[in-house]
């Protein structure tokens, strides 16, 4: 039998050695223990997991769980994986017991929003610490945020440097729309400031014209950066598609095409688009549990009995509630809401029979869709659609990995990944309700016990109570 050898030493320095600690995470981290944490280069084990490595494709079933395995983990990388008798645990390593838990890559939000550092309409200053703890505690260790701000670069640096604990940001610049873009050549200028500027992608609202459309894409692919979001009426999803938009985010350039926000639709409507969408690699975000609320066809007394919105300040769970009392705008189909969502769901489901890549979103935080803790929402609407529970967790995981392959290497749980992980108490391929409150949270090496999130959601709810309490 052969035993992988590893160096084995104790860190100076370290504050906090275990020789073992159990996955309710009995070991009390105070923040000072989390802040060590982000420093230490000392070991991190995961003894005794399941491991879904996510490494099989879409159809494989091919070692889905490895059994009985060791999961190592040094600074911000998976250094290895294999079974307890293969793998030696290295000298002064924190050992984190699996007991037979599950674990598996942390998940991403593909149509996240991550608020400004800057003062943002009025909600409490911590705000925004308390929206990127939200993210990780739903499991959210990677967000493409979806709408860029002032200073925003800054606060993805100071993330991925552990000045602010959050999960890894790749970021979209301010909106290209018919308010910020007035020609052809100023759209130009503009891609090519925002790929100086050091965004991840461009950000697409509607509003633009055909002409400034096809500008962006040109520029876009000449300075080798993505663009993406919505599709503009003036634009249509053929074009959107065959120009190049890296992804298709909530459905809707489909649905005006087609005439889906009234009729109902066949499979025969949808098949040409379908077709359409996986000939040119085009990838989907649909954030259907959102875009349900928003086009009227949600239950209004279930949106508003959710236990999250605890986490919510007052101002926002207020304008979410004046959206229900009288919901309006472009996207709203009122009546035929049902129509719509049946229609949505149908498209969802050809596009994943077609093999088009669907990522995991959410376009939190939106109406009644709280960080993080809006996948809970999401992933039964997926579900509905008829995917499977493998690949929704694919859309997750390892489909984000290959999205950003050109950043860095995560979405599977092997040597050399980022190590965004979670450890789930049952295995998420016969159950997906077991994501929804995992026994623990790593983010870029970092690890977040359930006990250490408890604290942190009971910190948030008992601040946004404290708020509504103030006359």
């Amino acid at each position: 039998m052969l035993t992988v050898t590893l160096p084995m030493r104790v860190i100076a320095g370290m504050a906090l050695v275990l020789s073992s600690v159990s996955a309710t995470a009995t070991n009390s981290e105070t923040n000072n223990d989390i802040k060590a944490t982000l420093n230490a280069s000392t070991y991190i084990v995961f003894d005794q997991v399941h491991v879904l490595p996510m490494t099989s494709a879409a159809g494989e079933t091919e070692q889905r769980v490895l059994r009985d395995q060791r999961v190592l983990v040094k600074g911000d990388r998976i250094v290895a994986v294999g079974n307890v008798t293969n793998i030696a645990i290295p000298d002064g390593a924190k050992v984190i017991a699996g007991n037979g838990r599950y674990i598996m890559p942390g998940l991403a939000e593909m149509h996240g929003h991550v608020p400004p550092l800057a003062d943002f309409s009025g909600v409490p200053k911590r705000y925004l610490n308390d929206v990127l703890t939200l993210y990780l505690a739903g499991g959210v260790t990677t967000v493409r945020g979806m709408l860029g701000h002032d200073q925003q670069l800054r606060l993805k640096d100071d993330i991925a440097s552990g000045k602010r604990l959050g999960p890894t940001l790749y970021l979209a610049g301010p909106s290209f729309n018919q308010h910020t873009v007035t020609s052809a050549e100023q759209a130009r200028q503009r891609v090519r400031e925002h790929k100086q500027q050091g965004w991840d992608l461009l950000k697409i609202h509607p509003g633009l014209s055909l002409e400034h459309y096809q500008a962006i894409a040109d520029e876009a692919n000449k300075q080798g950066i993505d663009f993406a979001g919505h599709v503009p009426e003036a634009v249509g999803i053929e074009q959107a598609i065959v120009l190049g938009s890296r992804t298709i985010d909530h459905l809707d350039g489909y649905m005006a095409a087609l005439g889906g926000f009234e009729k109902a639709l066949s499979a025969d409507d949808m098949t040409p688009l379908v077709a359409l969408t996986k000939q040119h690699n085009v990838a989907v975000v649909p954030t259907e549990a959102l875009w349900q609320t928003i086009i009227g066809a949600a239950d209004s007394a279930q949106l508003q009995a959710y236990d999250e919105l605890k986490y919510m300040p007052a101002q926002v769970i207020a304008g979410w509630q004046r959206y229900l009392q009288a919901a309006s705008g472009s996207y709203y189909t009122g009546e035929t809401a049902s129509v719509h969502a049946e229609n949505r769901r149908l498209l969802l489901g050809a596009l994943y029979q077609a093999g088009v890549t669907i990522l995991l979103g959410t376009d939190a935080p939106q109406l009644f869709s709280v960080p993080g803790l809006s996948l809970r929402r999401e992933i039964p609407k997926m579900t509905e659609a008829g995917i499977s529970n493998y690949d929704i967790l694919r859309s997750g995981t390892v489909l984000v990995g290959e999205y950003f392959a050109d950043k860095d290497q995560f979405g599977q749980v092997k040597a050399g990944q980022r190590a965004d992980l979670l450890l789930v108490d049952g295995n998420p391929l016969e159950d997906l309700s077991v994501l929804y409150h995992p026994a623990g949270v790593m983010v870029r090496g970092h690890w977040l016990s359930r006990e250490y999130l408890d604290a942190r959601l009971a910190d948030i709810a008992a601040a946004r109570m404290a708020e509504r309490s103030v006359p």
